[in-house]
């Protein structure tokens, strides 16, 4: 399914055209993507039979995906380096192969397909052998841990021609709500729109620690648990979910969130990679992620549409010059589009244009983006039938890429003007620590 699928009979063709423009940018990229040996995969199910899928990482996150792609799809694997994870979720896939490490898993010659649903530090790994591999993948949000991660992947995923997806629910809810506002902000409903604040009420960051951490249990493989990240000694905080207070394994607030607001502005304006980011907010800490932050971005034009300066607020920050204490109470998370001609604020299930006594009899467009026949279907529809779901790794990457980089302009403390097409932050070479993975021995994309 496309992006956002139009009635317009053009829509499809301009999409199309949209997505084969940006992969034809990401070929001429400077990730260092080599090489590889690329295994089609052998087993491919006609239009009307059920997929054979493996799953990275079933529980948490990867419950939700197992149960939303259960009923669809044949389920003959399931990976996780934890064996009290695999025990809870065995008592229902009685019969089905348990592994504790993917890359056996995907020794297997009869699946179609993976998801992969494990810390972000260990996305992009089994994300990539997975396409390697020749199967489809779908892997959670944010795509990647790294900046350079990000692109590695939208290039695979272009390289090799295979149906992808993120785990961006938001983007295909229920109540599509996101398309309504995609419509308003697309129609010109408040005008053109160079300005837009983003900010999420999650709390991560410095957090009281075990003072006698001990051992790993004895039913969770550390090590893979770890995957390509450097050593580390075991911490009960890291396992199963505080990881995401921590650099080493995942990005905090932003990280955890980018992906599910900035989505919307990312879609309603067409988006893609910054040319600066600037952050502000405490000094960052060497091992726990930030709580207190904001960040400035500044987006080039595109065509006829002006430069957008995105604000992005965590913690304690929020666009209070902007918005009433009564309205911030009412969107403990959101987004607020600011055009020439009044306002939209909007969150995952509402939306109200501002000021709301000039837009007292306003009319909205007649919908025009199809819903959603349902996230994960998205995907499953793709591969069957062919085009896009709707946040493919095209589309994933550079929107994860973008929220990753004002973590790297946080940690550095500096300004980045980025050369999108180099991957490189200009005059700041010690940007590149944050931009670049970093694996250790033994693993790699």
């Amino acid at each position: 399914m496309e992006n956002a699928a139009h009635t317009d009979p053009d829509f499809h063709t301009q999409t199309m055209k949209i997505k084969m423009n940006r992969r034809s940018f990401l070929g001429t990229t400077a990730t260092g993507l080599a090489a590889f040996n690329f295994i089609p995969n052998a087993i491919s199910a006609p239009p009307s039979g059920k997929l054979t899928l493996g799953f990275v990482g079933p529980m948490g996150r990867g419950r939700a995906n197992l149960n939303g792609l259960k009923k669809e799809v044949n389920v003959a694997a399931l990976c996780d380096v934890d064996g009290r994870n695999m025990k809870k979720v065995k008592q229902e896939f009685t019969k089905v192969d348990a592994y504790v490490d993917y890359r056996k898993m995907l020794e297997r010659k009869d699946l179609d397909a993976v998801v992969v649903s494990t810390p972000d530090h260990t996305h992009a790994v089994a994300a990539a052998a997975a396409l390697k591999s020749g199967r489809h993948v779908y892997c959670e949000k944010p795509l990647t841990h790294t900046v350079s991660e990000a692109r590695y992947l939208t290039e695979l995923a272009a390289k090799t021609g295979l149906k992808t997806q993120m785990g961006n629910q938001i983007h295909s809810h229920p109540q599509s709500n996101y398309r309504r506002v995609v419509e308003l902000v697309q129609s010109g409903a408040i005008g053109k729109v160079a300005e837009v604040h983003v900010w999420c009420g999650a709390d991560y960051g410095p957090m009281a620690l075990e003072p006698n951490p001990g051992d790993p249990p004895a039913e969770l493989n550390y090590d893979l648990w770890l995957g390509p990240v450097g050593y580390t000694p075991y911490r009960p905080e890291y396992v199963p979910f505080k990881w995401r207070n921590f650099w080493h394994f995942g990005g905090g607030t932003q990280a955890d969130f980018w992906c599910h607001f900035s989505d919307l502005p990312h879609w309603a304006l067409k988006l893609s990679y910054p040319s600066t980011i600037e952050a502000e907010g405490t000094d960052p800490h060497p091992m726990f992620t930030t709580r207190d932050m904001k960040v400035k971005y500044l987006y080039p034009a595109r065509g006829e549409d002006p430069e957008v300066n995105l604000t992005w607020y965590q913690g304690k920050y929020r666009p209070t010059h902007l918005l009433t204490a009564e309205q911030l109470k009412g969107f403990g998370s959101g987004v607020l589009f600011v055009g020439s001609k009044g306002k939209i604020l909007a969150n995952y299930t509402k939306r109200v244009l501002l000021p709301e006594d000039q837009f007292a009899d306003f009319k909205a467009p007649d919908p025009w983006i199809e819903d959603s026949i349902g996230h994960h279907s998205e995907w499953i529809h793709a591969i069957k039938n062919g085009g896009f779901s709707g946040t493919d790794f095209s589309y994933a990457g550079p929107l994860t890429e973008a929220g990753l980089l004002g973590l790297v302009a946080h940690r550095t403390g500096k300004k980045i003007f980025w050369d999108a097409k180099k991957l490189k932050a200009i005059g700041a070479p010690e940007a590149d620590e944050f931009i670049q993975h970093h694996y250790r021995k033994g693993w790699s994309l």
